[in-house]
């Protein structure tokens, strides 16, 4: 099978190797009327959309040049959860779940109907849409990370508990979920952390540090903004704890995986574990007081037993609920089943149908005129 991947997005420095991968990468254009002869040439069997902004964007053109391919949406995460989260926080306020009822959600709820199948990272989510949206069952797919299994030998390569020191704490800056756990981390938990252990220090990766986030450094207080990680993994595996105490968010988070993959135990939220190990023990301590967070973490990082017991939960989740075998096999099953039943599929998904037709006839006037008016600029 061939892959390609088209982008509109500017490459930058940390952009994967994608020709190393076997994918060929092509640059496209918003609103573009190439994109239209680009697709149809490459006639592909399936489409898949990075999140539901990209659909909004490319999915009509799919679906008029290529009507038979499949049409799959990366959710990547419930984008309509994790702004009303924030703005129930910001307001402080609870949150309900009848706030993802929102002005975001009337575009991804939209998108996921339009599309043939919606893979969906959580199972909270899951019921979101199955519950709360009731969106049939029938086009959304739960599918978690994709990993491969840890073994002994893994368990046996990881440093122990007097191999490590210090805390961690990782996280794209540009995600405002992690900025904001930065920003709780040194107001409010990590002062409480550094009076117990006074020459504990916390390591802050992630990249695209701003001006504001370097302000933030405090070599004096052992909060030490690191910049991007070099090997992400390896300063996972060099630190004792990870710190993740997320007040909002949405879908799976990446740094607890990590975490579980280089024995870090963690602590971290509600938020943080959503949807992340069902009933299996969680690998250190999920707390949503700070003073209580703080002291766990105190606890923890002191104490050698309990670090062990933590660490080896972690590969249990894992091996357990993040089956790259098992998982591959659910997606592959599912695309051969609708590759196969792909017209009485749609026919099922009316509204969906009625959604891609008033979508399509909307975009398509809004992105021709920007077209246009594109094109009268640059004469």
């Amino acid at each position: 099978a061939e892959i390609t991947f088209a982008t509109a997005a500017a490459e930058s420095e940390f952009s994967a190797d994608l020709q190393a991968l076997g994918v060929n990468s092509v640059r496209t254009k918003l609103n573009d009327a190439a994109f239209d002869v680009f697709i149809a040439n490459l006639n592909p069997d399936l489409v898949l959309f990075d999140r539901f902004m990209t659909e909004e964007q490319f999915g009509w053109r799919v679906a008029e040049q290529c009507p038979d391919a499949l049409r799959i949406l990366d959710t990547e995460d419930l984008h309509c959860l994790r702004n009303a989260r924030q703005q129930a926080w910001k307001k402080g306020e609870s949150f309900e779940e009848f706030d993802v009822l929102n002005e975001i959600a009337k575009r991804e709820i939209a998108s996921i109907l339009r599309c043939d199948l919606s893979l969906i990272i959580s199972s909270y989510e899951m019921h979101l849409l199955k519950d709360i949206f009731k969106v049939n069952e029938r086009i959304l797919l739960h599918l978690p990370f994709m990993l491969n299994p840890i073994s002994q030998q893994d368990v046996s390569e990881w440093p122990a508990y007097d191999k490590r020191k210090d805390f961690i704490s990782i996280g794209n800056f540009l995600h405002e979920p992690n900025w904001n756990a930065v920003l709780y981390l040194k107001e409010v938990i990590w002062p409480l952390i550094l009076k117990e252990i006074p020459d504990a220090k916390l390591h802050i990766y992630g990249a695209y540090p701003s001006q504001k986030v370097e302000q933030l450094h405090n070599k004096k207080g052992g909060f030490l903004i690191e910049g991007r990680a070099a090997n992400a993994k390896q300063v996972m595996r060099d630190s004792r704890i990870l710190l993740a105490p997320l007040r909002f968010g949405a879908g799976l988070k990446g740094k607890l995986i990590e975490a579980m993959q280089c024995g870090t135990p963690s602590i971290t939220t509600l938020i943080g574990a959503e949807a992340m190990h069902d009933d299996f023990p969680w690998p250190g301590v999920i707390e949503d007081d700070p003073q209580a967070f703080a002291e766990v973490a105190i606890q923890l990082y002191q104490q050698p037993k309990a670090w062990k017991n933590a660490q080896g939960k972690g590969a249990v989740i894992i091996n357990e609920l993040y089956s790259n075998e098992k998982l591959s096999k659910r997606l592959k099953e599912r695309i051969n089943e609708l590759d196969e039943t792909i017209q009485s599929h749609r026919q099922h998904n009316f509204i969906g149908s009625i959604l891609q037709h008033h979508t399509a006839a909307s975009t398509r006037y809004m992105s021709k005129w920007i077209e246009a008016k594109n094109s009268d600029s640059n004469l």
